[in-house]
């Protein structure tokens, strides 16, 4: 198949990452440095629907994968659809699960999926409402797309109020206690399949501190987990979200998140997402054994019932996020980069990932910053622990995948966005895949750069 993939981010690395032991003909738009190593980018498209069709219609590709939230609600699959091109993630009409926090409510209500109650408000004495009646702590989320940032939970009655001020359309709504996982499935709009289990860490501070992200990391699979959760969540959440989708009259064809908190009286749902979640599908995809080319394409032409179901290698895969100075409030871009030889990720399946030695991969306290100690280490190669060797379970191995780089006049690696890099460890188990993780992330050099050094820790 010839394929398209559109997005610039971490999420579109693993996507293209993944596809690219596929095929040959493999391009992406706009892409990102990293990206460019294992496929065509054209970095001039930008992800709005016209300029997406215009490229489809000079390319022909088989398949376009659309990754970011934005072209999905803008429309662009249903102008691919239109044109004639295939297309994997859903029309504007179903993307509005993501789209409005207040539509997905009324979703969940016609399906009978359980989730917190909910109160939507759109003046501020509504808001004020809202916050009394259910009280601290405040759970106050913008009704539009924001980015992965317009969720506000806090104890802090005035940020709440704050926080609803600046949205226009604001739902608020209970607090569900539990431990949080994010389900993928991939549907065309009748059978649903389940991807691995995940968890992220959204918010950007150690312990769980500080404000929300896009999210710091994640990993998977969940080795706490019930082992049914998979199971649990199709039949009582994804299957009946996909069914009452085709009785609307929009049918969902994509990928739908579910963000689930496991309560004590079973899975919640907490949000839907219309497209793979960020940093999640960067360690699912990692795990990910059988091809997703076809899992993609029979979802996006409706023949996902006759597919082989998706296969997964065993050991864990964690990812670190390396964040720019001032994320998530205000990220400065610019600064270079400068990483091990080979660090960046390979096509899957291929043998050139980084195995990081035991000594290297150690944790240490305090707050971990890129490139910290780690210049003679990205000069001397050796001590970067890069050997070729195949990828497996019993194996520490780790890849650096862009979410947020660019090429300067001089054609040198800078930072262009908030999360930065993304560090994929992956081992026989947490301990192995997390320190793999932060052995490479020890060696990225980039003024300013941070990240959370306690994801995946004690799982």
């Amino acid at each position: 198949m010839r394929i398209l993939v559109i997005g610039s981010g971490g999420r579109e690395h693993a996507i293209v990452r993944a596809l690219s032991a596929e095929t040959g003909s493999l391009h992406a738009a706009p892409g990102n440095p990293g990206i460019a190593a294992l496929a065509e980018t054209h970095h001039d498209t930008a992800a709005v629907p016209e300029q997406i069709v215009a490229l489809a219609r000079t390319l022909s590709p088989d398949l376009v994968v659309i990754g970011p939230e934005a072209p999905l609600v803008a429309g662009a699959a249903d102008a691919l659809r239109e044109n004639g091109v295939a297309c994997f993630g859903p029309d504007a009409a179903a993307a509005q699960i993501e789209g409005s926090k207040s539509f997905a409510k009324r979703v969940m209500a016609e399906a009978g999926i359980a989730t917190g109650a909910s109160i939507t408000c759109t003046t501020a004495a509504e808001a004020e409402r809202a916050l009394a009646a259910f009280g601290p702590p405040y759970v106050v989320k913008d009704d539009a797309l924001a980015a992965g940032k317009g969720v506000l939970v806090t104890e802090d009655l005035e940020a709440a109020r704050a926080h609803a001020r600046g949205c226009g359309t604001v739902v608020i709504e209970e607090f569900l206690d539990g431990p949080e996982v994010s389900l993928f499935a991939v549907t065309d709009g009748v059978t649903a399949v389940p991807l691995l289990p995940a968890q992220d860490f959204k918010r950007a501070r150690d312990g769980d501190q500080g404000p929300n992200t896009g999210g710091m990391g994640a990993y998977a699979p969940l080795p706490w987990a019930p082992a049914d959760l998979a199971g649990q969540a199709m039949d009582r959440v994804i299957q009946p979200a996909v069914d009452a989708m085709a009785r609307r009259g929009t049918p969902y064809r994509g990928l739908l998140y579910a963000g689930l908190a496991l309560t004590s009286a079973g899975p919640k749902v907490i949000e839907f997402n219309a497209r793979f979640g960020d940093p999640e599908t960067q360690v699912v995809l990692d795990r990910l054994a059988s091809p997703l080319g076809p899992l993609l394409h029979a979802a996006a032409s409706g023949g996902l019932a006759g597919v082989a179901r998706p296969q997964w290698r065993p050991g864990t895969a964690v990812v670190v996020v390396i964040a720019a100075e001032g994320y998530p409030e205000a990220p400065v871009k610019g600064d270079t980069i400068i990483l091990a030889e080979r660090s960046v990720a390979p096509a899957a399946g291929q043998a050139n990932e980084t195995r990081v030695s035991p000594s290297s991969s150690e944790v240490k306290p305090g707050i971990h910053h890129a490139g910290a100690g780690a210049r003679e280490a990205v000069g001397a190669r050796e001590a970067a622990g890069v050997w070729r060797e195949a990828a497996g379970a019993g194996h520490a191995h780790a890849y650096v995948l862009h979410a947020g780089t660019a090429r300067d006049a001089a054609g040198e690696l800078v930072s262009a966005g908030g999360r930065v890099l993304n560090v994929v460890g992956s081992g026989g188990d947490v301990a192995a895949a997390r320190g793999a993780a932060y052995g490479l992330a020890g060696t990225v050099v980039m003024r300013g750069g941070w990240y959370r050094r306690d994801i995946a820790a004690g799982r």
